[in-house]
């Protein structure tokens, strides 16, 4: 019977052998996309979670590592490194992932194995939200990127303005901020502690 369902995109899909060098990222957003779609955690599908409101577009694939989760764990490594914030928790959901490709991929709900290379470190509220930026495997511009330093600056300019301005509203003070941007050994950190945090969660 196993094999006449399809996995649940978060908590069916196993770990690469590689990970953190690499892993599987579900995409649930592409740049083409005028909606943003988030994953609903109890059935696996896709949903709608809101109409973009500007003209705001995500400038690469977007989803999350599976069997990963952002709670005390993410949060006490972001803590470390960020002494005069107080970070309350993670966003409890699974690691966002960013990758990074020149071809042109028109729909979501996909699988693709990508290189971490490095990461954003957003605080939203209060909470750990970190942003893992990766290259598509195989990728003919990209695949030569090894670490944060190789992306144009351009390129992480264009990441840090969409996630510091997609939830806002006109005359509404901002509600996140990014306070680094990460290289590749911290971002195969913060993969880690996601893991653990998913397996203290789930008991996996």
């Amino acid at each position: 019977m196993k094999n006449k369902f399809i996995a649940h995109p978060w908590h069916g899909i196993d770990l690469l052998e590689t990970t953190p060098n690499e892993v599987y990222a579900f995409i649930e957003i592409v740049p083409t996309d005028t909606v943003k779609y988030e994953i609903d955690k109890a059935s696996g599908f896709l949903k709608i979670d809101r109409p973009q409101k500007f003209s705001n577009i995500i400038p690469c694939l977007y989803g999350f590592i599976p069997q990963t989760y952002c709670e005390k764990s993410v949060a006490t490594f972001a803590q470390q490194h960020e002494p005069n914030i107080q970070i309350t928790d993670g966003d409890k959901d699974p690691l966002d992932i960013c990758v990074l490709t020149s071809r042109n991929i028109h729909n979501g709900n996909i699988l693709v194995r990508a290189k971490p290379i490095g990461g954003l470190r957003l605080i939203d509220k209060g909470e750990a939200d970190d942003k893992i930026i990766a290259v598509l495997e195989g990728d003919d511009v990209f695949q030569s990127y090894n670490d944060i330093d190789d992306i144009p600056t351009d390129v992480i300019n264009r990441l840090k303005h969409y996630f510091l301005t997609y939830k806002n509203l006109p005359n509404e003070n901002k509600v996140c901020d990014i306070t680094a941007v990460y290289n590749k050994t911290i971002a195969h950190q913060v993969i880690a502690e996601s893991i653990k945090d998913y397996k203290n969660n789930f008991n996996i």
